[in-house]
């Protein structure tokens, strides 16, 4: 799978192709078959298969400080793009220029001569350009005159429940792990690089590792059971503190981690952190013996989870 950075990128062997647009925040379940209907379509026309995607993601173009906080990042979002059988994922700049693109202009400058789609999904919802105008019957029109198919994605349900990104960050926020898991048909994972902190962890018994996120918002916060994926052993249980850290005054979120059994040093280290399960909300001690006192506590009711 090739990453495209914007349609000035595009080249001669990415036309024609197969399709799909969307977000795709959290790569869940109705992803994963919108995926793999793509992919079939691709081998059955024997063309290649294109994600269209676009960062960052409108909300948070039109609504900076009030954008839902993303499931997954750009880097994790593609690393599970990736998992499929995808040959290209086009990352289209979502830009002032880009939100005045009528949905004509969209469809000539991007589908029609940018990769020449024969076959596209969306959402029946989908809506595109300025102002919105676009939507499904705008697409089927176009790909009447420009001789492309458009096709629906499927709703996907699971326990009566239609599977989508806002209903996965509504189980994150509520701290249920597990049913986030079943919305994305796997864990929950974060993704970082690990550097050096304050390493007031030391002072109480308790080394983390420290990832800071770089994230505006977090879909999750608190105490969990973890899963540390990336080192040459894997994967490695814990507990991680993901907040602020109120008790040192802490203003900046960071994924704090304290493995179980292990002393090496991992720093510069690119990792996945697999959320298992949520112990307890993020909490101010009034001394580091009481703070030291709880983390104890938590590491006990991490290692039953496993």
């Amino acid at each position: 799978m090739r990453l495209i950075r914007g349609t000035k990128s595009l080249l001669a062997r990415h036309r024609p192709c197969v399709a799909t647009i969307g977000n795709f925040d959290g790569v869940h379940l109705g992803h994963q078959a919108v995926l793999t209907q793509l992919s079939e379509k691709a081998i059955e026309l024997n063309l290649a298969a294109t994600v269209i995607i676009f960062e960052p993601q409108p909300q948070e173009f039109f609504a900076a400080n009030n954008a839902p906080a993303r499931i997954t990042r750009f880097r994790e979002k593609y690393l599970a793009l990736g998992r499929f059988s995808i040959d290209y994922v086009l990352a289209l700049n979502f830009n002032r220029n880009l939100a005045e693109f009528s949905p004509e202009k969209f469809i000539q400058k991007v589908l029609v001569d940018g990769l020449g789609v024969k076959y596209l999904v969306v959402g029946d919802d989908f809506r595109f350009g300025k102002d919105r105008a676009g939507n499904f019957k705008t697409l089927q029109l176009a790909g009447d005159n420009f001789g492309f198919q458009v096709v629906h994605m499927q709703t996907f349900v699971v326990d009566n429940a239609r599977v989508s990104s806002t209903l996965i960050r509504q189980a994150l926020e509520k701290g249920d792990m597990s049913l986030a898991s079943l919305y994305l048909g796997r864990n929950y994972r974060m993704s970082g690089r690990i550097a050096h902190g304050q390493k007031r962890g030391r002072t109480i018994g308790f080394p983390t590792a420290n990832i800071f996120l770089r994230r505006k918002t977090t879909p999750i916060s608190g105490v969990f059971a973890v899963k540390m994926f990336g080192l040459d052993r894997e994967p490695i249980d814990g507990v991680a503190n993901l907040g602020t850290r109120p008790t040192v005054d802490g203003t900046q979120t960071l994924l704090e981690v304290h493995l179980f059994d292990f002393d090496q040093n991992i720093y510069g280290r690119h990792v996945q952190i697999e959320f298992v399960k949520k112990l307890r909300d993020e909490a101010k001690f009034d001394t580091f013996d009481a703070l030291k006192d709880q983390i104890a506590k938590d590491v006990i009711a991490a290692k039953q989870c496993f």
